[in-house]
């Protein structure tokens, strides 16, 4: 057995996120499977340890050929397989970060991955997020992007999108999502008034459960910290039994055309934390944001006669 690995969590300078992602790729892929740890560890002639570590993302210097030995055996396709190995190599650069639109497969997202593993997402807006939007909404936002002309792509990315959403609906052990929205994204057209009037009914009634958060930051607050700023939220991760997270805080950046940016330094991450503690302290209460939501609702509805 090779074992070529070493536990660098401590010593390392480079980012964790690939290779979080990485191992939890792997691990899902090797679990779909029913294989158990040491059973494919054995297939690619590496130890039991040295995968388990590779699957727990303490494992700076993955090689790709284990990597890619690992996607033969769980039978991931060539795209993702590929794309997984360059994740081992990615893994390895300090100061890392990277656009990941476009370059990997729904199956092998950067961003939905940390989502469905966080126990909390903070998450301010100018628009409605993706975890609260409604098909039509969601539908006339993704099909104004250019790329996305063809009608079953739009339709396929908009499925995608509503089954995302499961992590706040369901029964069991949903994230807690803190939804700071700035009131621009209340009287932005997106779509038509029917496709506005029905989106804000959603966001009211879903505003309702226990573990969401809605509060709306008003024209009138102002700028805070007196600085333009795009979408962000903070993702932070189940604890221990000494209440210590499992996983660091992360901040996901949303890049639009550009790059998608992930921070995870605590002064970052920090610094994040602070900016949306500052927006939520100028917003409205819970009341106020219904009723604000509620009348604009009204004023779509009345518009459509």
């Amino acid at each position: 057995m090779t074992s070529a690995y070493e536990d660098d969590t401590e010593n390392t300078p480079s980012s964790t996120l690939p290779r979080r992602q990485l191992g939890r790729f792997l691990r899902e892929w090797r679990e779909a499977n029913g294989f158990t740890i040491a059973t494919a560890a054995k297939l690619v002639d590496l130890s039991a340890s040295a995968l388990q570590r590779i699957e727990a993302g303490q494992t700076q210097k993955v090689r790709k050929q284990d990597v890619r030995a690992l996607c033969e055996v769980y039978g991931v396709g060539s795209g993702d397989a590929a794309a997984a190995a360059d994740l081992a190599a990615v893994a390895r650069l300090q100061g890392w970060y990277h656009a990941y639109g476009g370059l990997y497969s729904e199956a092998f997202n950067m961003y939905v991955g940390l989502e469905a593993a966080a126990r909390r997402l903070t998450t301010y807006h100018e628009h409605i997020p993706g975890l609260l939007q409604t098909a039509d909404y969601a539908r006339a936002i993704i099909g104004a992007y250019p790329g996305f002309a063809d009608s079953a792509d739009v339709d396929r990315r908009v499925e995608h999108r509503l089954r995302r959403q499961a992590i706040v609906t369901r029964k069991t052990n949903p994230v807690v999502l803190e939804v700071l929205l700035h009131e621009s994204a209340l009287h932005r057209m997106i779509g038509n008034r029917q496709t506005m009037a029905a989106q804000l009914r959603h966001l009211a009634e879903v505003s309702k459960l226990d573990n969401l958060t809605v509060r709306i930051h008003p024209f009138a607050a102002g700028m805070t910290w007196g600085m333009p700023r795009g979408s962000f939220t903070v993702l932070e991760f189940d604890t221990d039994s000494r209440h210590e997270p499992v996983e660091p805080p992360v901040v996901y950046i949303e890049g639009g055309p550009t790059q998608d940016v992930y921070l995870e330094k605590p002064d970052e991450v920090r610094l994040y934390s602070e900016l949306a503690s500052a927006i939520r302290s100028s917003a409205l209460d819970d009341g106020p944001t219904r009723e604000l939501v509620r009348r604009v609702t009204k004023e779509y509805e009345r518009e459509q006669h």
